[in-house]
């Protein structure tokens, strides 16, 4: 019994139950749109980083995010992944997800994945490792050890391969990369999880101009299948993403528009674009 039970262990083709991350609700965008943030507030010792914050992503829609210094860009990001619980407001992923009730590995899960400034990949392991480690999976060392991809899985960390242009660099590993290559690698880690909200945060920072626009590319080409929320200092890289543009200042909603529109706003150029 005892060997029968450690056969089964070791077959790598099994998936077990607990192997497969569970959601609550089913992503709902009937209303056409993927995130719902209404009257947020934030306060650190009394200083108010988001203030009565309203923002509307649409599914499929690529929106950048500017703003001064302080103007509560990552204090936001912190409260749609739940690292950040608000003093008041409300926070919806879809029609029904609740982000103000889930934890950040619920919200993970749930579909919403966020890139750091600073790529974090594991530099010793292969582009193809990274994926596959990337995969939405209990992430515990025991599954992990007895996990194998299906082939619907290696289908996909092929797609997503081709998306982020690393195919030939497939079985090289991540700390040769270059600078551009390996934030392309993070955001496939979270495409590979099949996250239909993508938060990257200043993703061009330290590119060359090659580098730059590839990055742009990659992310329009996102745009349609997945929600990409960029947040961004380098006005040229945001004029490149011809998207939508949220201006914050003290934490709300100062303008919002296209770029041209930012461009010519008064405020905007009085509190953020005049240095620009």
């Amino acid at each position: 019994m005892i060997k029968q039970t450690l056969r089964s262990m070791l077959d790598r083709t099994q998936v077990y139950d607990f192997m497969v991350p569970s959601v609550a609700d089913e992503l709902d965008l009937s209303h056409g749109t993927i995130l719902y943030l209404e009257g947020i507030t934030v306060s650190f010792d009394g200083f108010k980083a988001i203030d009565d914050l309203n923002l509307y992503i649409d599914a499929g829609e690529l929106r950048c995010i500017i703003g001064p210094n302080g103007a509560g860009k990552t204090t936001m990001m912190d409260v749609i992944t739940g690292k950040t619980k608000p003093d008041a407001g409300s926070a919806w992923f879809g029609q029904r997800m609740n982000l103000l009730r889930m934890s950040e590995a619920e919200i993970a899960v749930a579909g919403i994945g966020r890139k750091f400034q600073k790529p974090t990949v594991f530099e010793n392991h292969t582009v193809f490792e990274n994926l596959e480690l990337a995969m939405s999976s209990n992430k515990n060392v025991f599954p992990t050890l007895f996990a194998s991809l299906s082939s619907e899985q290696c289908d996909h960390i092929d797609e997503v391969l081709g998306i982020i242009g690393l195919n030939e660099q497939v079985k090289k590993e991540a700390g040769f990369l270059s600078h551009g290559q390996k934030q392309w690698l993070e955001i496939g880690m979270l495409l590979v999880q099949k996250a239909e909200l993508l938060l990257v945060d200043e993703p061009v920072a330290g590119m060359t101009h090659q580098e730059m626009d590839r990055t742009a590319e990659l992310l329009r080409t996102l745009a349609g299948t997945q929600s990409v929320v960029v947040v961004e200092h380098d006005m040229d890289f945001v004029r490149s993403l011809e998207s939508p543009v949220t201006v914050l200042h003290q934490g709300h909603v100062l303008a919002e528009g296209s770029m041209e529109d930012i461009q010519n706003d008064q405020r905007v150029i009085d509190v953020y674009l005049g240095g620009h």
